[in-house]
C-alpha cells in the first residue's frame, strides 16, 4: 500500500531554515511527480513546489520562489523541501503528495497524500 511520510518539521526563528522530507513506500516512486503542499487554520491548500519524475522540470509557488528548493532522491524514494528565510506566515501544516510523471499545482489532480508535518516560525 502506498504510503507518504514526512517529517522534519518543527519551530524555527525567523530568518532561520528547516528541511523537510518526504519517504514514500508501495509504488514505484520514479514514476511520480511529487508536490509539497501547506494547509493553514482557515486558509486553501497552498501549492509551495512541485518535481517532476525525472527530477528535471520543478515548479514554485511566488510566496516561496527564491527560498524554498525541491529536490528528490530516487534511489531513497525520498522527497526534500529546504526552507530557508523563514517567515511567520510560513507557519502551516506542509503536506507532500504524488501523481503520475507530471507536475501539477491542483491539489485535486494527486493521488496520494502524507499526514503532514507541523512547521511553526515564530521568535
Amino acid at each position: 500500500q502506498v504510503q507518504l511520510v514526512e517529517s522534519g518539521g518543527g519551530l524555527v526563528q525567523p530568518g532561520g531554515s528547516l528541511r523537510l522530507s518526504c519517504a514514500a513506500s508501495g509504488l514505484t516512486f520514479s514514476t511520480y511527480a511529487v508536490g509539497w503542499f501547506r494547509q493553514a487554520p482557515g486558509k486553501e491548500r497552498e501549492c509551495l513546489a512541485t518535481i517532476d519524475w525525472t527530477g528535471s522540470s520543478t515548479i514554485y509557488a511566488d510566496s516561496v520562489k527564491g527560498r524554498f528548493t525541491i529536490s528528490r532522491d530516487n534511489a531513497k524514494t525520498t522527497v526534500y523541501l529546504q526552507m530557508n528565510s523563514l517567515k511567520p506566515e510560513d507557519t502551516a501544516v506542509y503536506l507532500c503528495a504524488v501523481r503520475p510523471f507530471h507536475v501539477s499545482r491542483r491539489a485535486a489532480e494527486y493521488n496520494y497524500w502524507g499526514q503532514g508535518t507541523q512547521v511553526t516560525v515564530s521568535s
